[in-house]
């Protein structure tokens, strides 16, 4: 029996796959004094029963990225290591039996020519040529990727293993961790105990929490929120059947199944719509290459409509009916990168089952991360700071997790709201939105109006790939923001207090604007990395001579807010939440003066309230602090209310405004009408790894200060010119919607792809962003190309512009 160590430079704690592949991927960058520690034996938890498909195609390119790397890797391993991963390049067909479907694959298509994913629609006479098997009754489309394919779990982590240890990793196996020391915000250690009762000791650098559906607990004994809740997942194995043939995978997602050749046999699974959550009480100590008990009435459905798809299956025995546990996240990402809550603690967990083709590109990321001290590229779908504290709660994990295993295989509609665990949380003006229709969506728990329904009308989504059924309550919405004026609920928008005596310091060093303003100011601004990375996208104002208010988007509010923590080091700051205590009331359109002017004495002439600045004011008959700022492109004010005088300040607004014809608006309207303006959104237009002066924010960085993070690369970016620019398209036909991930064509050939999309009501089209690549070129070579964008397999042409669109100068938002 080995001796552990003492001492490491990192502890991973979790022998599947994931603690593996960190494992493997630490060691290939030199790293030495690596300690794996499982429980009981590696891949015995969900990695050994896993069905091993590998996929490339992800929802965004560099998920993407990470499944065609992953795949590359497990090619190699068996000349590295000797041990085969079992990798079969069969290729896979997705097939549709809805137009619906058929839309969503003919745009996934699309988007995977844009990443470079090789991808072919094909017709049912080639979906039969490939799959004879297969019954095409219902079939309205199909799409063949011919580089996916399938491979040998357990194999692939045993692959990994040797690799690690061949470069002096210590894996050990039968060692249960039993607590994680903690001292300020770092984990100095973790404490162990073998099956034999031995217990003991390490001292460590770092630890990375990869204990999969253990994660949540792992968690826990750190202090660290990992929200994930393991679910029941079915699969079952025929008998061997004669002359079968190396088949690709099959993948029927309106009938929630999937089905793979093994061996001489199929083995059918299922995502089914209503899922069943396992382990509420906590996974049994003992549980170690185990299976739960079989559930045939729950999975009679699938295996139904299964044997009318494939008639075959009627004829062959079943060999195996098995259920196993696989840990699911709130919104179906996997979890990893450094946990908020410590400063050396990382998190590589719950993958939704795609554990296998995510492992090799999940572990090379994470090890990237960990060695350079920053996300080597964008990592937003999957960091762990996306993720909310409350969003660790068991009742809530319960219940949503009930959804998430099922939406795997669900129409991906655009807009489509979660539909369990709702209503946690919700701002003060939430029962008086819902009282004049609105219809809510949410975002990190918060629920916020996304339309407003008419009087009679159903007040639920209609999804749809085409216009769904609140398009014409946006475009009213829209119409009353650029014409009149409209009043949205933006108190989900996260605000952080920075104050002390170092506050006005703290952030000239952290963010690129100047902060060095006078009380009142409004900055806008962003947090970059060392690369010019947008690491967040802010205002800031000032407050007082000491205290700053940094406001964010919702979903990165804690993300946001680490990266203020974590590079505070030695200044004299407070950084404080204080989301929950003010309700934002955004006033927008020409006539927001005029209404403010309604019900409040104060003066919003542009003189004394000029465009980037905030007051105090007094409003009907309270206080609240008014911000000229906006992000839908006209005249507007967004008035912060404590809490406990949100409902009376709402009040007031809505009685004034009857004289005006003030319309009640949700956030469907502040994408069409940002998108108009060309203003940016964080997470799809601008990431971390896309530089600030390629993403045309140059103007937001003070590049004359002394020292902030990023300037080199600002100075350099600004000296080199553009590598990308970011432009605006606009369809000449009328009909297309876009989103985001379609290829942007440039003279004929893809150059990119959209980063967001949305329908510009005043433009009288559908409006896209994106990045094209053009280093060494000036703007008007740029703009001298024809433009195409693609959606699901058609080309239409496009308007470029790299000024917005509306309102090229700003005058509306500044002048009126």
């Amino acid at each position: 029996m080995s001796e552990l160590p003492n001492k490491a430079r990192v502890v991973i704690i979790g022998g599947g796959v994931i603690g593996c592949s960190v494992a493997y991927h630490l060691t290939k960058l030199g790293w030495k004094d690596v300690v794996l520690l499982e429980r009981k034996q590696l891949t015995s938890g969900t990695t050994w029963h896993a069905a091993g498909l590998i996929a490339q195609l992800r929802a965004s390119k560099n998920m993407t990225r990470l499944a065609k790397y992953s795949q590359e890797l497990y090619s190699k391993l068996e000349v590295e290591t000797g041990v085969s991963t079992g990798i079969r390049e069969t290729g896979s067909i997705t097939v549709a039996l809805t137009e619906e479907r058929k839309e969503e694959i003919f745009r996934q298509a699309s988007m995977a020519r844009a990443f470079d994913v090789e991808i072919e629609e094909i017709s049912t006479a080639e979906v039969k040529a490939r799959y004879d098997y297969l019954n095409l009754d219902g079939i309205k489309g199909a799409v063949w990727l011919p580089r996916d394919g399938q491979a040998d779990p357990g194999n692939i982590a045993l692959a990994m293993a040797k690799g690690a240890r061949q470069r002096d990793a210590q894996i050990f196996e039968r060692v249960a961790v039993t607590d994680i020391r903690i001292t300020g915000r770092r984990a100095t250690g973790v404490d162990w105990q073998r099956e034999n009762g031995e217990v003991g000791h390490i001292q460590a650098d770092m630890v990375v929490n990869c204990a999969g559906m253990w994660g949540h607990q792992v968690g826990r004994l750190a202090g660290v929120n990992v929200p994930l809740h393991a679910c029941e997942h079915f699969y079952i194995v025929t008998e061997i059947i004669k002359d079968l043939p190396q088949l690709p995978v099959l993948r029927v997602p309106d009938e929630c199944a999937y089905y793979k050749e093994d061996a001489g046999k199929i083995l059918l699974g299922a995502f089914e719509p209503v899922a069943k959550p396992w382990g509420m009480k906590g996974i049994p100590d003992n549980f170690e290459f185990d299976q739960l008990p079989e559930d045939f009435d729950h999975f009679e459905p699938i295996l139904s409509d299964a044997v009318n798809r494939m008639p075959i299956l009627a004829e062959a025995g079943i060999h195996t009916f098995f259920n196993g546990p696989e840990s699911f996240t709130p919104d179906d990402a996997y979890h990893i990168g450094l946990a908020p809550e410590l400063d050396n603690f990382w998190v590589a967990a719950g993958f939704n089952s795609i554990g296998i083709q995510s492992a090799g590109g999940a572990g090379m990321a994470l090890a990237q991360w960990m060695e350079d001290g920053m996300k080597p590229f964008d990592l937003g779908d999957v960091d762990i700071s996306r993720m909310q504290p409350f969003q660790g709660n068991r009742h809530y994990l319960f219940e949503r997790s009930k959804e998430t295993l099922g939406l795997l295989y669900a129409d991906h509609f655009p807009f489509r709201q979660k539909e369990t665990a709702r209503g946690i949380r919700r701002s003060p003006f939430h029962h008086e939105m819902l009282a004049r229709g609105a219809v809510m969506g949410e975002v990190a728990g918060w629920e916020r109006p996304n339309w407003f329904a008419n009087s009679g009308q159903d007040r639920r989504y209609r999804y749809s790939w085409k216009r769904q059924n609140w398009f014409e309550n946006s475009a009213a919405e829209h119409n009353a923001i650029r014409t009149n004026v409209g009043m949205y609920d933006m108190s989900s928008f996260g605000k952080i207090r920075v104050e002390g005596p170092d506050a006005e310091s703290f952030l000239n060093y952290v963010a690129g604007g100047d902060f060095s303003v006078p009380i009142g100011k409004i900055v806008y601004t962003q947090f970059l990395n060392k690369r010019g990375g947008i690491e967040a996208d802010v205002t800031v104002t000032r407050l007082s001579d000491t205290a700053y208010l940094v406001v964010t988007p919702a979903a990165t509010r804690l993300a946001d807010q680490r990266w203020l923590q974590e590079h505070s080091g030695d200044f004299r700051v407070v950084v404080t939440d204080v989301t929950a205590g003010e309700g934002i009331l955004a006033v927008m359109g020409p006539n927001s003066r005029k209404l403010l002017e309604m019900v409040s004495p104060n003066n919003f002439a542009n003189d004394y309230n000029p465009f980037g600045t905030a007051q105090n004011i007094e409003i009907g008959m309270g206080l609240a602090r008014a911000h000229r700022v906006t992000y839908v492109g006209e005249l507007g004010w967004e008035i912060y209310v404590a809490a406990d005088m949100a409902a009376h300040v709402f009040e007031a607004l809505v009685e004034a405004g009857e004289e005006l014809d003030l319309k009640l608006c949700g956030m469907h309207m502040m994408d069409s009408c940002r998108i108009e303006k060309a203003f940016r959104h964080f997470g799809h237009d601008i990431t971390s790894q896309d530089h600030i002066i390629d993403a045309g924010l140059g103007f937001a960085v003070k590049s004359t200060k002394p020292e902030f993070i990023g300037r080199d690369a600002v100075l350099a970016r600004k000296e080199s010119g553009p590598h990308n620019r970011i432009l605006q398209f606009l369809l000449t036909d009328p009909e297309p919607l876009l989103f985001h991930n379609e290829p942007i064509i440039r003279d004929g050939e893809i150059v990119g792809y959209l980063s967001s999309g949305s329908y510009g009501y005043t433009l009288g089209a559908a409006v896209g962003m994106g990045y094209v690549p053009c280093k060494g070129e000036k703007p008007a070579e740029i703009l001298a190309s024809d433009y195409e964008i693609e959606v699901a397999g058609r080309r239409i042409k496009a308007i470029v512009s790299l000024k917005p669109m509306y309102d090229p100068e700003a005058k509306r938002v500044k002048d009126m």
